[in-house]
């Protein structure tokens, strides 16, 4: 089966963007691989003067925070290391065995690759770059180091929702017929906390979801 791949554009972020780095990234490429009716919801980022769109789902969002929570945990145990996170979409296919058995087999027609390098400076939250005070230790970057840092961060993850829009515009012979539901059956895969190098031995935790209830 046809798998499309893409590499996303490697950002580099400090602790305390990682979760709305990738909420901004996971919750754009599923919203834009959405089925049927959904309630999009617009969400504006506290660091960044950006503004995504999520499906309007209570349990999508539990589950992609459950997973970026994983991943804040192993990048905790492993600093100044290189990651990737890899959404997959795939279909389930019946294949059979022997005469009498059946097995559950899974096709992945597509995945994203959401690479990030951690930089291990202020663990704080200093917010928008316009917050007054912003307190600096002798040892951190100055304010217009950090100010010029973050701009260039927005624009490199601009860069990365663009990627993810043409690819999906771009990209489309290899998606399968459309199931059951509002959404592909997917998986969210981050490193193992056994890992010690980026791309190595990486765990499948699963994330597939039921199809939720078309809403009316």
């Amino acid at each position: 089966m046809n798998c499309e791949v893409c590499q996303l554009k490697e950002l580099e972020v400090e602790h305390f963007e990682i979760r709305e780095v990738l909420r901004c990234i996971l919750h754009t490429i599923v919203f834009h691989r959405a089925l049927g009716l959904v309630r999009p919801k617009d969400i504006d980022l506290e660091l960044f003067e950006i503004t995504y769109v999520q499906c309007g789902d209570i349990e999508l969002e539990k589950k992609i925070d459950e997973k970026i929570e994983q991943f804040v945990s192993w990048v905790e145990k492993h600093p100044n290391k290189k990651s990737q996170i890899c959404l997959s979409f795939y279909e389930v296919k019946s294949k059979q065995q022997l005469w009498f058995s059946h097995k559950n087999e899974r096709l992945y027609w597509e995945q994203w690759h959401v690479n990030l390098t951690v930089a291990q400076h202020q663990k704080g939250h200093p917010g928008k770059p316009h917050h007054p005070k912003v307190i600096v230790d002798p040892g951190e970057s100055a304010p217009e180091e950090r100010s010029m840092r973050r701009a260039a961060l927005e624009a490199s993850l601009r860069e990365v929702l663009f990627q993810i829009i043409k690819f999906v515009n771009e990209k489309k012979d290899h998606v399968p017929l459309i199931p059951e539901g509002i959404y592909f059956p997917y998986e969210i895969t981050i490193p193992s906390s056994s890992d010690s190098a980026f791309g190595m031995d990486m765990l499948k935790r699963m994330l597939q979801t039921p199809p939720p209830p078309m809403l009316s």
